[in-house]
């Protein structure tokens, strides 16, 4: 509807959701200019919305993506290579390596193969075969899909899960949930569309999560992920202050929106309209959040089942039950961050502490997802930014060796939102070295979220600086469609 400025100029509403780079840019200073743009919408005036809520009849309303940053590795916990024994202790064949990059960690290093140091065990009916460190997991293996031929072109962790969350290796897109939230929003409007729980570790971390990791980059910010921190305050600032009464609050935040409305007929800036849509989402989610964040109505079969440190606020346990939470709420996206897989050194005693943090809460969310009917229309996504190299880093006759980064082959898996359970696509070469067949590429992995959501990933774009940019970058990519159901 357009709205009649104090001159009596009908503007069109498409215009006023410009930003003014935009709207000069789009030569927006004559009556015709601004016709002809109302005709043509908003795709030419950069802030383009998506043609649908839905493309396509949707198999997930929600995913829930557990984000393990640091580099798993897949010779330990997914991909079983018994024949690297022969190999072990000799130079990895010059045919495998392909003169492939390495990081400086070990660029000048002898490259000694090291065999995985976990043992190897059949799971399920499916026959997965998963390592020791990773028990409960195996246990849900017959519910599970493993990629494990997934590839990426980035060795460096900011990069890598840049890359892996927004499609892009350098910092400034729009992270997954953000496309999500703005291809689709939620189905709950006390809590926003797109959630993020980072573990609390009980050890210091050295491994950074950027916030731009759950950023919306050039989305209107309103798209972005909002943190909820562990402890007394899940959001700051959200709780009134003292004597101050709720009636006054309302009042206030309604004043401030007229206010703030005025502003936008005067400035068309669309980071207003944000401004008083986040403003009337704080006040109620004073009211959702602490109702979400208090655990005290769960049944000591609940915390049974995600284990010992669910009780422990902050730990990656009691977020895997907030995720439970969030996910009855309707909430579209909810990411979960566990860092510290990054082993370059003690592997043996690292990685297997680091399962025994996630492990059973992560079987622990799949098995309450499925006994509440939650897990068919929910996507569970698994994984690392890359995987670690079948050489040894350091020592491989030492309990202080490691592994470095690998982006060339690493496994992943998912469950529920209409992917198959007890199977596992594509293939490594005998080193879990190279993809051997069906490589998956992080692009292909994005298309197939998006696919399981009901959106078509080549149709979800947004206008920015004259680009129609995409989550899948502008090669040819696809989803996964041998893994759907």
């Amino acid at each position: 509807m357009p709205i009649v400025n104090n001159n009596q100029v009908e503007i069109p509403e498409a215009l006023l959701k410009t930003t003014r780079r935009n709207f000069l840019k789009t030569g927006g200073f004559s009556l015709g200019a601004i016709a002809l743009n109302s005709l043509l919408g908003n795709e030419m005036l950069g802030g383009s919305s998506p043609s649908s809520a839905h493309h396509f009849p949707a198999r997930a309303k929600r995913v829930i993506y557990l984000t393990q940053s640091g580099g798993p590795s897949q010779l330990e916990l997914f991909d079983h290579k018994p024949g690297l024994k022969k190999w072990e202790g000799t130079k990895i064949p010059d045919s495998v390596r392909q003169g492939q990059r390495l990081t400086l960690m070990t660029a000048g290093s002898k490259t000694l193969v090291m065999a995985a140091r976990a043992k190897f065990h059949a799971r399920g009916q499916c026959g997965a075969m998963l390592g020791e460190w990773l028990p409960h997991i195996g246990s849900v293996a017959d519910d599970l899909c493993f990629l494990k031929s997934m590839y990426t072109e980035q060795i460096n962790h900011a990069p890598a899960m840049t890359f892996m969350l927004t499609g892009h290796q350098l910092p400034g897109r729009p992270s997954m949930g953000a496309w999500a939230s703005y291809g689709l929003g939620s189905e709950n409007k006390d809590l926003p569309d797109y959630i993020v729980l980072v573990s609390k570790m009980e050890r210091p971390s050295d491994q950074p999560l950027y916030e731009y990791y759950w950023g919306s980059g050039f989305l209107p910010s309103k798209y972005q992920g909002v943190k909820l921190r562990s402890g007394k305050d899940p959001v700051l600032y959200l709780n009134d202050p003292t004597g101050l009464p709720r009636s006054l609050r309302k009042g206030m935040v309604d004043t401030l929106g007229r206010l703030n409305r005025e502003r936008f007929v005067q400035s068309g800036d669309p980071e207003i309209e944000t401004r008083i849509r986040q403003y009337e989402m704080a006040y109620r989610m004073q009211s959702s959040v602490p109702e979400l964040t208090d655990l005290s109505g769960e049944s000591e079969s609940t915390f049974d089942l995600y284990g010992p440190e669910s009780r422990r606020p902050g730990s990656y346990a009691a977020n895997c039950i907030l995720a439970r939470r969030l996910a009855e709420r309707g909430v579209r996206f909810i990411q979960l961050f566990h860092p510290d897989w990054d082993h370059h050194k003690k592997l043996t005693a690292w990685c297997p502490a680091r399962c025994r943090d996630t492990d059973q809460p992560t079987a622990g969310l799949i098995r309450d997802l499925k006994q509440r009917g939650l897990l068919d229309d929910t996507l569970i996504i698994w994984g690392g930014e890359f995987g670690r190299t079948t050489m040894a880093q350091g020592d491989l006759n030492s309990p202080e060796s490691g592994r470095d980064h690998h982006p060339r082959c690493f496994t992943m898996f998912m469950a529920g939102g209409g992917i198959k359970g007890g199977m596992s696509y594509g293939s490594t070469d005998e080193f879990s070295y190279n993809t051997a067949d069906n490589p998956i590429h992080v692009h292909d992995l994005q298309a197939t979220v998006l696919n399981q959501l009901g959106i078509d990933h080549r149709k979800l774009t947004y206008r920015h600086q004259g680009l129609d940019f995409k989550l899948t970058g502008v090669e040819s990519h696809h989803p996964i469609k041998e893994i759907i159901a």
